[in-house]
C-alpha cells in the first residue's frame, strides 16, 4: 500500500510540473445556435421588430462568442477535461463525465481531413477523439494548443488505445517553421524542383552493399524528417527524404510502411491510380520484410483494413497471431474483420482473447463491454433487432437531416427572389420552408444524437 502511494506521489509531482496544455473546443454546436439566432433576428426584422431583433441578435451573438471563447480541452499532465460551461450542463444532464483520467482513456482516434492545397503541399487538418467510460473529447489542430495538447497527452497512453494517425502525430508532429528549417538543412529541394519527378519512384535493393552505422543514422534522421514533411503536408519534399532514406536501408520495414503512407496521401490528394498501386507495393515490401516485428505486422494490418485490402488485412493479422503470441491489437483486427464478415461468434472469441492480454484497465473495461455487447447480439434475438432499428433509425434520421437542409437553403432561395422581386406571397412561402426545415432540422440532429449510443443490454435483463 505504502508502496502504491508512493507511486501515485512520484507521478502527482511529474505532472505538477507541467503547465496545463489548452486547445479550443471545436464550434459546430456554437455555430449551429449563431446560425438558428441570425434567423430569428431576420424573421424578427422582417415581421417589423427590427429594433427587439436587433437587440436580441446582439445579445444572443455575444453570449454565444462568450462561451466558445471560454470553452476549451485542457489536460493538466492527470486528466483531460472540459472548461465550457453549456458542455458541462449538457454532460451532467445526460449523465455523463466531463473529466476523464489518463488510465480511464480506452481509445485516441484521428482522423485527417484535407483542406487547402497549394501546388503539391496540402493544409492537413487533424481532428482527435479521446473516449472512455461516458466521456468523449473531440479537438482540432485548427486550432491554437493542438500540438502541445497532442505532445503532452499522447505519449502518457498507452500505444494499444492509439490509432495509427495518432502514433504518427506522437511521434512526428513538428512545428512548421522548424521543419522548414530542417528540410533547408538537408538540402532538400522545393515542391516545384521536385514537381517534375515526383510519379518516379523505384526501388531497387542492393544486396551487396551493406550499410555502415553512419549510414544508419543518416537513414534515421533522414525517416524522421520525411515523417514530419509528411504530417505538415509538404508531401513531395517528404518524398525526397523518404527517397534518399530507403537508398541507405533499403530493408528497413518500418521506413517502407511510411514511405507507403507518404504516397498514398499523395495518390489521395492528386487521385493518381498509379500512384495508389505504388503505395500498395510498398506496403507489400514492408509487410515481406517486417520479419517478426509483431507490432509493425499489427500496424500493416490496420493499414489495410482501413484502405479497403480486406484480404491482405486478414493474411496479415493471421501471420501475426499465428507466428507470435497474439496482441491485442492483432486480435482486434482480427475482431473487425470478422464483424465485417457478419462472423458475430468469431467476433466474440478474438475480443474475449483481447481482453485476456489488454495491458491496461481501460482496454480491458473496453474489450470486455465489446464482449457483453456482442453476446447479446448473438444469444438475444429481441435486443437484436432493437439494434437494428436503432442503427436503421439513425441512418434514415441522417437523409431527413440531409434533405432538411436542402429544403431550408431552398426557402432561402425563395426569401430572396420574393424580396427580390417585392412579392410578399414567395418570400412569405420561404419563410414558412425555412423555418419548418430549420426546425425539423433541429430536432432530427437531436434525436440523432440521442440515439447514436448503443441500447443497453441491461434494460433487457431488468424487463
Amino acid at each position: 500500500m505504502a508502496k502504491l502511494d508512493m507511486t501515485t506521489a512520484i507521478e502527482n509531482a511529474r505532472a505538477s510540473k507541467i503547465s496545463p496544455a489548452r486547445v479550443r473546443a471545436l464550434p459546430a454546436g456554437y455555430l449551429t445556435t449563431l446560425f438558428v439566432s441570425s434567423f430569428l433576428f431576420a424573421l424578427g426584422a422582417y415581421l417589423g421588430y427590427a429594433v427587439y431583433a436587433l437587440v436580441f441578435a446582439l445579445a444572443s451573438s455575444a453570449i454565444i462568442l462568450v462561451l466558445w471563447l471560454t470553452d476549451r480541452i485542457v489536460f493538466d499532465g492527470r486528466r483531460l477535461g472540459r472548461t465550457g460551461l453549456l458542455p458541462r450542463l449538457w454532460a451532467k444532464a445526460i449523465g455523463r463525465r466531463d473529466r476523464l483520467k489518463i488510465s480511464d482513456i480506452e481509445q485516441v482516434e484521428t482522423t485527417a481531413f484535407r483542406g487547402i492545397k497549394r501546388g503539391h503541399n496540402i493544409y492537413f487538418t487533424y481532428r482527435t477523439t479521446v473516449t472512455g467510460k461516458t466521456a468523449r473529447f473531440v479537438f482540432s489542430s485548427g486550432h491554437p494548443g493542438y500540438r502541445k495538447l497532442i505532445k503532452s497527452l499522447l505519449p502518457r497512453v498507452n500505444e494499444d488505445v492509439l490509432d495509427n494517425v495518432s502514433m504518427d502525430l506522437r511521434d512526428y508532429l513538428a512545428d512548421k517553421r522548424v521543419l522548414k528549417q530542417r528540410a533547408a538543412e538537408w538540402e532538400i529541394p522545393s515542391t516545384d524542383v521536385l514537381d517534375a519527378s515526383f510519379r518516379d519512384i523505384h526501388l531497387t535493393e542492393r544486396d551487396d552493399v551493406r550499410p555502415s552505422d553512419d549510414d544508419a543514422e543518416k537513414a534515421a534522421r533522414l525517416r524522421r524528417l520525411g515523417n514530419e514533411l509528411r504530417l505538415s503536408g509538404r508531401l513531395l519534399q517528404a518524398l525526397e527524404a523518404f527517397r534518399r532514406a530507403t537508398v541507405l536501408r533499403p530493408r528497413d520495414a518500418r521506413l517502407l510502411f511510411e514511405f507507403a503512407a507518404c504516397i498514398r496521401s499523395l495518390a489521395g490528394s492528386e487521385r493518381d491510380e498509379k500512384l495508389e498501386h505504388k503505395a500498395l507495393a510498398m506496403m507489400r515490401l514492408a509487410e515481406r520484410h517486417a520479419g517478426n516485428d509483431r507490432d509493425l505486422l499489427a500496424r500493416i494490418g490496420e493499414s489495410y483494413f482501413q484502405i479497403g485490402e480486406w484480404r491482405r488485412a486478414a493474411i496479415v493479422f493471421k501471420r501475426a497471431a499465428d507466428a507470435f503470441d497474439s496482441s491485442f491489437r492483432t486480435l482486434r483486427g482480427l475482431a473487425e474483420l470478422a464483424l465485417r464478415e457478419g462472423k458475430i461468434a468469431h467476433v466474440i472469441h478474438n475480443f474475449s482473447a483481447a481482453n485476456e492480454v489488454a495491458a491496461t484497465t481501460a482496454l480491458r473495461r473496453w474489450s470486455k463491454t465489446e464482449v457483453d455487447y456482442f453476446s447479446h447480439l448473438n444469444s438475444n434475438d429481441e435486443y437484436m433487432e432493437l439494434e437494428i432499428s436503432r442503427v436503421n433509425l439513425v441512418d434514415t434520421l441522417e437523409r431527413i437531416r440531409r434533405s432538411s437542409v436542402r429544403l431550408t437553403f431552398i426557402g432561402f432561395v425563395l426569401i430572396a427572389a420574393g424580396l427580390l422581386v417585392d412579392d410578399y406571397v414567395i418570400a412569405n412561402v420561404g419563410w414558412t420552408v425555412a423555418g419548418v426545415t430549420l426546425a425539423v432540422w433541429l430536432g432530427v440532429r437531436l434525436v440523432a444524437k440521442m440515439l447514436s449510443p448503443r441500447i443497453p443490454f441491461e434494460l433487457m435483463e431488468d424487463d
